[in-house]
């Protein structure tokens, strides 16, 4: 089985690909723009999302949006995490965090997966917190300023890894147990 994973995040190409080859799923990195909506809720963006590719006569695929929610800024940046990342980056989500003791998080990832004709869409969760300070050279976002246990950021931890605690982790194992109702 092959699915097009449609990003313009190489690193998101990456988590797919070694996450799904553990199933037995081929990826193919597929670049096309498709409609995103500016909305509160993950899954509308990629159930809109979807039904603009598959009007474009894209099938057989996967889509995702993902955000960082920050309990002391309540949600924020949620669903604008894109956005937020490339005007505020996370020098800028550090300082709003300045002085603040509670740095809970969790970063969601809402995975949206056309297969043989059939929709699939799953919400995965990582809880974490923020950190003080950006740490590690892996990973993609805001990978250097989220922990999920409180020890070392996304940035610290290697692929294979970070897919196993991940929101995006998460999602695709939630992903494959429904993939499981459909081939």
């Amino acid at each position: 089985m092959r699915l097009k994973v449609i990003t313009s995040n190489p690193g998101k190409v990456i988590e797919y690909r070694e996450a799904l080859s553990s199933f037995g799923i081929d990826t193919e990195h597929f670049k096309m723009p498709y409609d995103e909506i500016q909305t509160s809720e993950l899954t509308s963006v990629v159930r809109h999302g979807m039904d603009s590719l598959k009007r474009a006569g894209i099938c057989d695929f996967i889509i995702d949006d993902s955000g960082l929610f920050i309990d002391a800024l309540n949600g924020f940046p949620g669903v604008y995490s894109a956005y937020v990342l490339k005007t505020i980056g996370n020098k800028g989500i550090l300082k709003l965090m300045e002085n603040v003791s509670e740095r809970k998080a969790k970063f969601q990832c809402c995975i949206g997966c056309n297969l043989k004709g059939k929709d699939i869409i799953v919400l995965g969760t990582s809880d974490g917190t923020i950190l003080k300070k950006e740490t590690g050279t892996e990973g993609f976002g805001y990978d250097p300023i989220f922990s999920p246990d409180g020890k070392r950021s996304y940035a610290e931890i290697p692929v294979k890894e970070k897919n196993g605690l991940s929101h995006r982790g998460n999602a695709v194992r939630l992903l494959m147990k429904e993939i499981e109702k459909i081939v």
